[in-house]
């Protein structure tokens, strides 16, 4: 078996396209499958631990940080700045760990700028009318907030031809969705432009 570079998967979509449970069940599944922890200036809450959860910093030192490039990508949310530590990433990839990141559509193309070997994986329901289903299921939003979901989510479809590969997450069915995920993590790690040519040589000669 020969090694090869650790990558990195970015699982993106609709909010409600279910990113959170396949890449939980998609983690259970790969061990050696790590998260990508963000960066906030948000403070921490009861039960969350630095560098497990996020790394959480001051607004001065993220913004510092952002303007020297550190973040593959990064975005403001109820007035708290959250990020892709740049350093972390390639740390945990020269070890030869793959990481996984599931940022929302324009985090995930922004990711790609800033990493071009980075691979897109779009999630989607098998139905549109699922995302508004599964918004309303969780009971944490009004119907305006999930109306201005959907209405974002309809944009962000627009942009599935800049992504690699496309995922359906059919309705009552999550687990087929993690094997699909699992096959395309597992088809990335062998296509041979990856690995150095004394690898290939050694499997040449062996």
């Amino acid at each position: 078996m020969i090694a090869g570079p650790g990558l990195l998967f970015v699982v993106s979509g609709p909010s409600g396209a279910g990113k959170d449970t396949l890449v939980e069940a998609l983690r259970a599944r790969m061990p050696r499958l790590r998260y990508s922890v963000s960066a906030t200036t948000r403070a921490s809450r009861p039960g969350e631990r630095e560098g497990e959860h996020y790394f959480f910093v001051g607004r001065d030192e993220f913004e510092r940080r952002r303007t020297e490039g550190g973040f593959l990508e990064w975005k403001e949310y109820n007035g708290e700045l959250y990020g892709t530590p740049r350093d972390f990433v390639g740390k945990t990839l020269a070890e030869g760990y793959d990481l996984v990141m599931k940022p929302e559509v324009n985090g995930a193309l922004a990711t790609k700028s800033a990493f071009p070997d980075a691979v897109l994986i779009f999630l989607v329901p098998d139905r549109f009318t699922h995302l508004r289903d599964r918004l309303l299921a969780r009971r944490t939003e009004t119907n305006e907030e999930i109306a201005g979901r959907l209405e974002i989510a309809h944009q962000e479809m627009r942009s599935i031809r800049n992504f690699d590969y496309i995922v359906i997450n059919e309705q009552g069915r999550p687990e087929q969705a993690v094997r699909d995920l699992h096959a395309i993590l597992q088809a990335e790690r062998f296509r041979i432009h990856r690995y150095t040519d004394d690898s290939l040589e050694n499997v040449e000669h062996s």
